[in-house]
């Protein structure tokens, strides 16, 4: 059986978000850079569902985790 490869497009659209390569790229600018010290499910700006996906997707390195990471590093550049 085949892992699923997940996009930055289907995780914003997974979360809820416009998921078009433009309100992406401003969410991002929007948003970053965040401090070090914040992880990326306890960010301010989710909502609790958000947060919740978020972070149980890491915790079980699901198939959303590697998108996840990317945004996560994004986020934090």
């Amino acid at each position: 059986m085949e892992t699923p490869v997940h996009t930055m497009t289907n995780l914003f659209a997974q979360l809820g978000l416009r998921s078009d390569p433009e309100a992406i790229a401003s969410f991002i600018a929007a948003h970053s850079p965040m401090a070090q010290d914040i992880k990326l499910a306890d960010a301010p700006f989710w909502a609790a569902a958000q947060a919740r996906f978020l972070s149980e997707e890491i915790i079980e390195d699901a198939d959303w985790a590697e998108v996840i990471d990317q945004l996560n590093a994004s986020l934090h550049r």
